[in-house]
């Protein structure tokens, strides 16, 4: 009886996935609806993430006493999410984008309830150990972006990868917006107020995993694959049809230095803003304002370079991301350290051109990968960003300790132009 069960639902499996290779316009309606489903978990994954990350950092130093490892959360957050990013690429290529993603999620959000308890028996152990598995949200929330592109065609990828990255930034603003909420929550229940935050981060992450496992179906990557399996057969013998479904090394390679060198400056210059505009009487709130701009100028443009991508091609966005990284880093070196708006300019500029490179260096990837190896690939590259920005943090300390705010501005600036001869040797190998 249990075979005969077994034998059914692989039957309904095989229909299922020919229906979607027969009909496009049924691959059409479901490239739209897994643009929905990924764009809804967003909301609750970017809440998760900001909720988080806000007061990661006080409770911290509120738990240990002192500030000298108050920057510890951060770098745990990274570590966890560059360990949950090659973990969720690799499930997602076994099973399916709807496992990797609402398992990541899943774990992120036990890490937030770990760091709750860590909180109320004021464990400081317990409190690292869950920050490192709570940065497993963080690399799901950013792998997200990947599975709208599944089902899309090379005209359609970077606005797919736009959309989920708007709608990241609502749960990303309403998540420190509820941290004073959620504080007076806690305390209502006996929890420490720092810890509120996390109550919502923990929330916010199983939502997204829920959401996820139970609506994104049929899954859009096991639907690719057969699409791209079935569409092989039909042309074995054509040896043009082959060759395009070769893994392109060189569009990965040059997707992931985009998005690494992008990375590494923006951490970089942002990381150390607020010290800099401390250094020069800024208030709190004058920080948060200009990093309020930054985080906006990250997210917000997305559906614009997602349209401009695709129209006007990747490596014009990628050396656009290059210029306007330059005039962030010249801008931020030679403002004046008491101007709001000259800051303001800069940290803008920051965050769109992270937004200009980060689009283009992963439509890239989605364009120079085939579907037997994608997930995989996308997963492993994560890792090497995130581990990127922790590096670029790190950096960005040692120079300004060393040198100064215009020196760390000035180098990330220069830095950024490495993005232009690295997309002349692109196109040059396509001639």
């Amino acid at each position: 009886m249990v075979q005969k069960t077994r034998v059914e639902s692989s039957e309904e499996q095989t229909a299922t996935l020919k229906s979607y290779i027969l009909y496009p316009e049924k691959q059409k309606a479901l490239y739209k609806r897994t643009l929905f489903v990924v764009s809804v978990s967003q909301i609750f994954g970017g809440a998760g993430l900001a909720a988080g990350v806000t007061v990661g950092a006080l409770l911290a130093q509120q738990m240990l006493g002192t500030e000298a490892y108050a920057g510890l959360p951060s770098a745990l957050f990274t570590l966890g999410s560059a360990g949950a990013a090659l973990l969720v690429g690799r499930l997602s290529q076994a099973s399916g984008r709807r496992i990797g993603l609402a398992t990541g999620f899943m774990i992120g959000g036990l890490g937030a309830i770990g760091v709750i308890i860590a909180a109320i028996i004021n464990s400081v152990l317990l409190l690292f150990l869950s920050l490192l598995v709570y940065g497993s949200g963080t690399a799901t929330n950013l792998q997200a972006r990947y599975a709208g592109t599944d089902l899309a065609n090379n005209k359609q990828r970077a606005t797919a990868i736009s959309l989920t990255m708007v709608f990241t930034t609502f749960g990303a603003v309403a998540g420190p917006n509820l941290v004073n909420v959620m504080g007076d929550i806690a305390l209502s229940i006996g929890v420490p107020a720092l810890a509120g935050p996390f109550i919502l981060a923990a929330a916010a992450y199983i939502l997204a995993g829920i959401v996820l496992f139970v609506m994104l179906r049929p899954d859009p990557l096991l639907i690719a694959r057969s699409i791209e399996a079935s569409n092989n057969e039909k042309h074995a013998k054509t040896h043009s049809a082959i060759t395009e479904q070769v893994e392109n090394r060189r569009g990965i390679i040059v997707g992931a230095t985009i998005m690494v060198l992008t990375q590494i400056v923006m951490v970089a210059i942002m990381t150390m803003t607020p010290v800099h505009m401390r250094h020069h009487g800024h208030s709190i709130g004058e920080v948060g304002i200009v990093i309020g701009y930054h985080i906006g100028a990250m997210y917000l443009p997305s559906l614009v370079t997602g349209f401009l991508v695709d129209k006007l091609g990747r490596t014009a966005m990628a050396i656009a991301s290059g210029i306007t990284l330059l005039l962030a880093g010249l801008t931020a070196a030679f403002a004046p350290g008491d101007s709001m708006v000259f800051l303001v300019i800069a940290l803008s500029l920051l965050g769109l051109g992270w937004n200009f490179g980060l689009i283009s260096g992963t439509a890239l990837i989605v364009d120079s990968t085939t579907t037997s190896t994608r997930a995989k690939t996308q997963g492993t590259l994560d890792v090497f960003v995130a581990l990127s920005g922790a590096a670029g943090g790190a950096l960005s300390g040692v120079i300004m300790a060393g040198s100064s705010y215009l020196t760390l501005s000035f180098i990330g600036g220069i830095l950024s132009l490495l993005l232009i001869p690295v997309m002349l040797w692109s196109r040059s190998a396509k001639n």
